[in-house]
């Protein structure tokens, strides 16, 4: 368990926090590149760790994440027209371009020079794999754009999805990491979903008891779970977990590969990313059906542009406890991504850490927990985070069967990285 004060470093990620200072250093996926589609579109209100932020798109095409609220006296320039290379405040007319720099101030005469004296606080916003990324820290630090392999495919091989998860991005990142609670959690749909049914690996997963192995990896963790497969072999699920909250999840056959991004909106809520894609083939038209469906690991959101899932903790998840009884899914919520929800978010907003009692299957939180606070508490002593460069990104999950002697990390390290080309290794 954490002590108060560790839970409240690791959780709290506004502005001056160790934790928000070292998510500041990293690249964040914000914004689906489809919500600012043309130049000169209505600007869209985000939030991200505590910060109230506007996104927009100017007459050139440039991207814009700048402070909400205007410099004068406070109006959100939500309320904005944007116009000719700026957005104007409606309230008085100051206007500002896509840096955040004040361009015109109407009351004032343009020779005093005032305008030049007024910026609002602005980050870059890059294009990258159908995502608008943006970066929160010091400028002259600005790492490597990220290559994550889902963001370097062709359109035709990536299906993104982002949604609102109403709790702390730790327990939903923790959720993520622990590979335990398949086989119990998402059982049920372990043999129905479309995307893991009739696999092999799925077959494995009965197997309760699994043994955890974590290796430190470059830029996170290598989390191994091992179960019993036939006689005198294991089969392995590697977790990758990379810096600062992504994971990628174990594969199943041919089906695609999926990855989270947990990022936080604010200290009671995150936007939980889901990247599905293939290395080496087009999603099919059935795949891409299933996920806009809610199957898989993505959901069926309420059409309000709030990324709200329609499943969610004001219907009690819509919990059936008829399929819960018959087996159809073992804890009454239907789909794998609003099971994983339902219960991290029924730890409250922010779980208190002090009250639970860990176990062996725990490992892996223990040591990402671990991890994460001591790379925040060196990079209050000047310490370079990891998981900044592109090779860092460039890895894979993977599931395969190997011999009782023989060691993961040794065997199958070529597979835990991006080869371009060349399928994923997966049972």
């Amino acid at each position: 368990m954490l002590r108060a004060e560790q839970n409240k470093f690791a959780t709290e990620t506004g502005p001056g926090t160790p934790m928000g200072n070292l998510f500041r250093r990293y690249w964040i996926p914000a914004m689906h590149v489809s919500e600012l589609p043309e130049n000169e579109c209505p600007p869209v209100r985000i939030k991200l760790m505590s910060e109230r932020l506007l996104a927009w798109r100017d007459t050139q095409g440039r991207y814009a994440l700048t402070d909400e609220f205007c410099a004068h006296r406070g109006v959100s320039l939500w309320f904005g027209r944007n116009e000719q290379n700026g957005l104007r405040c409606p309230y008085h007319g100051w206007k500002y371009d896509h840096t955040g720099q004040c361009i015109e101030v109407p009351s004032e005469p343009s020779e005093s020079g005032f305008c030049q004296k007024i910026k609002l606080k602005s980050y870059p916003l890059i294009e990258r794999g159908g995502i608008l990324w943006a970066y929160m820290g010091p400028p002259e630090l600005q790492p490597p754009f990220p290559e994550f392999e889902w963001g370097m495919l062709p359109e035709s091989q990536v299906y993104n999805s982002k949604r609102l998860q109403e709790c702390n991005y730790l327990q939903a990142m923790e959720g993520g990491i622990d590979s335990s609670h398949v086989s119990f959690l998402h059982s049920g749909d372990m043999h129905r979903d479309p995307l893991h049914r009739n696999t092999k690996g799925a077959g494995y997963q009965s197997d309760q008891k699994p043994k955890f192995e974590i290796v430190e990896s470059s830029g996170g963790l290598y989390i191994a779970a091992r179960r019993n497969a036939e006689e005198g072999h294991y089969y392995w699920r590697i977790t990758q977990w990379i810096m600062p909250w992504y994971t990628m999840v174990p594969p199943y056959g041919d089906n695609a590969l999926n990855a989270h991004a947990w990022v936080p909106i604010d200290d009671n809520n995150c936007f939980t990313w889901t990247f599905t894609y293939h290395p080496t083939r087009k999603l099919s038209d059935m795949e891409i059906d299933v996920m806009k469906k809610g199957g898989g690991t993505h959901v069926v959101l309420v059409p309000d542009g709030s990324f709200r899932p329609t499943i969610n903790m004001d219907n009690d998840y819509m919990m059936d406890r008829a399929a819960q009884k018959r087996g159809e899914t073992y804890c009454g919520v239907k789909g794998i991504a609003m099971q994983d929800a339902a219960v991290q978010e029924s730890m409250g907003p922010i779980q208190d850490r002090t009250k639970e009692n860990l176990v062996s299957t725990d490992n892996a939180i223990i040591m990402a927990r671990a991890r994460l606070l001591k790379i925040a508490r060196d990079l209050q002593n000047g310490v370079t985070p990891p998981g900044l460069q592109p090779e860092n990104q460039r890895v894979r999950s993977a599931t395969f069967v190997l011999p009782h002697n023989v060691p993961f990390a040794e065997a199958k390290r070529e597979d835990l990285t991006v080869r371009e080309g060349v399928h994923h290794t997966s049972i």
